[in-house]
């Protein structure tokens, strides 16, 4: 993303200053994953985490989609700063799942602190790889409209997968007192 948003727009970034990026993910999207993460919590406590997946997953990759806008319109900043609020929300909200689930997980066995860093580092792993070859990826592609087109299809996966990994319907819900 950085790269996107320092590149000037004849290389097809956003040609933004390190200050503007700054505030938009300093500030703007600090809030937007706070919001995002703490109304994903409640929706996922409310229904249970089988029910909300598909949605959160669609929460975690809408902001794809707004970066294809972005790659292709180039538009002012306070556009850029809106869409790094809803790229940030989307991914705290949808974020809320994936710790939820990894909580689900490491509480399935007898060594439950173990299984929970063994996610934690597969977390890690589901982030450092994709950053490791985006750039690479982009550069053979040598757009970023293009980039970001393939990585909104590739994203298609995740919903696969968020539909077919098994999770126990009451797991992550509120339970109600009497």
């Amino acid at each position: 993303i950085t790269p996107f948003m320092l590149d000037p727009a004849e290389k097809g970034g956003l040609g933004l200053s390190t200050t503007q990026i700054g505030f938009a993910y300093g500030t703007i999207g600090v809030f937007g994953l706070l919001l995002g993460g703490i109304v994903g919590s409640v929706y996922a406590a409310t229904y249970g985490l089988q029910k909300v997946r598909l949605v959160m997953c669609l929460f975690m990759n809408v902001p794809i989609a707004l970066f294809v806008f972005l790659s292709y319109y180039q538009p002012a900043f306070h556009i850029v700063l809106g869409s790094v609020f809803i790229e940030q929300f989307g991914y705290g909200f949808g974020f809320s799942f994936y710790m939820l689930y990894m909580l689900y997980m490491a509480g399935q066995g007898e060594h439950k602190t173990s299984h929970y860093a063994l996610c934690t580092g597969f977390m890690a792993l589901s982030y450092m790889i994709p950053g490791m070859i985006s750039g690479i990826i982009q550069e053979l592609l040598g757009h970023y409209f293009e980039f970001f087109l393939v990585v909104l299809v590739l994203s298609i996966s995740s919903f696969v997968v968020a539909y077919i990994i098994p999770v126990d319907p009451e797991f992550g819900r509120k339970k109600k007192t009497a």
